[in-house]
């Protein structure tokens, strides 16, 4: 197939790289072209502007910061206008389920068929193409585009467009209150004289144990926050799920919380850590830092 995928970024790059290995031919795009020019090795064909690398397309993929750019890429510089008629577009960023229907509803209007296919598992699952996969849309277009998802992970059909979006907050909802929880409950081991990686051990396989734990708790351990998802992904994902709640008329106390708790370490200048840098604001909470 011919595969446009606009954005090049910690997630774009490995996806990219696993559509050449899968013998696409991938057309690419980036704000940075400099991000895009790295999928030249791997054979990707790379275009100086959105619309460039969507016009012969059978499929696109937009894998983008938030809906703002998703919108503006695709309504402002020209990129939905230059894809062609019935061509799939994918949009595997993460955005708010109400931009999700919008941005389908527009592209409804130009003859281009949508599905919103949000993602989880961060840089490594796009790597090693084990992300999972929230589809909201047609059935029929999730078939079309299930050899290509099956690419990056396990896809899963969860319902009507935005539904996908729905998903993935839940998900980051889920993700960001346990990276909190384990960062706290960690802290206050190390606080009472435990050893904080042999805490870690002691409760892998009971009812404490999940994937937050062991990847981001090890992170905790080795004071590892380079980032593979940042502070400030995880709070424009809080963001958009407390929008979201409020446009159904739903209260969502804990989400709440963790929002404030992420907004306050984003204050404190832990903006470009991994998410679960979350810890460092922690621990400063407590001398511990």
């Amino acid at each position: 197939m011919k595969i446009a995928l606009l954005g090049i970024g910690l997630m774009g790059f490995p996806m990219g790289r696993r559509l050449c290995e899968a013998g696409h031919t991938v057309h690419v795009w980036n704000r940075t072209p400099a991000k895009a020019e790295r999928l030249i090795a791997f054979g990707a064909i790379v275009h100086p502007t959105a619309a460039h690398a969507v016009a012969e397309a059978d499929m696109v993929i937009t894998m983008l910061d938030h809906g703002g750019i998703v919108s503006h890429v695709l309504f402002e510089l020209g990129a939905a206008d230059a894809i062609k008629q019935g061509t799939l577009l994918v949009d595997m960023s993460s955005i708010k389920p109400v931009e999700a229907r919008d941005h389908a509803a527009r592209l409804s209007e130009r003859g281009v068929d949508y599905l919103d296919a949000p993602v989880s598992g961060g840089t490594l699952g796009a790597e090693q193409g084990t992300l999972a996969i929230m589809a909201g849309g047609k059935a029929i277009n999730f078939e079309r585009a299930m050899p290509v998802l099956k690419i990056f992970g396990r896809p899963t059909h969860v319902g009507p467009i935005g539904s996908g979006q729905l998903t993935k907050l839940a998900n980051q909802m889920i993700v960001g209150a346990t990276i909190g929880i384990v960062a706290e409950a960690l802290l206050l081991c190390e606080r009472g004289g435990a050893n904080m990686g042999k805490v870690k051990e002691a409760i892998t396989g009971g009812f404490a144990d999940s994937r937050i734990l062991q990847v981001h708790g090890q992170r905790m351990v080795d004071r590892d926050f380079a980032p593979r998802a940042r502070m400030t992904v995880q709070i424009k994902d809080l963001r958009n799920a407390l929008a979201t709640a409020s446009e159904v008329g739903f209260d969502a106390p804990i989400t709440t919380l963790f929002e404030k708790l992420y907004a306050e370490g984003i204050e404190h200048g832990l903006s470009d850590l991994d998410h679960a840098g979350l810890f460092v604001e922690l621990a400063s909470r407590n001398g511990m830092s």
